[in-house]
């Protein structure tokens, strides 16, 4: 197998809602593939200011790409 340009693999689990969401922002964006729409909004939500630290105790299914509700506080928290 050739090298690859990036080796490391990160796996999610995403609802269909934010399967959907995230096709759609791809195809707006005209974004090559999948992986590059998810680099570019890794990429946007760690340049962006305004997260705050997750609190205490809060799970991963706490923090959702469609949901509003968080047990943190999450990107949309600092929005409000």
């Amino acid at each position: 197998m050739a090298d690859l340009e990036r080796p490391q693999r990160l796996q999610i689990m995403l609802t269909d809602e934010e399967l959907a969401a995230l096709e759609n922002w791809r195809f707006e964006k005209r974004m090559p593939s999948r992986s590059a729409a998810v680099r570019e909004l890794l990429r946007r939500g760690l340049s962006s200011d305004g997260f705050l630290t997750a609190d205490a105790g809060a799970k991963s299914q706490d923090f959702g790409v469609i949901s509003t509700e968080r047990a943190g506080n999450g990107p949309s928290d600092s929005n409000r």
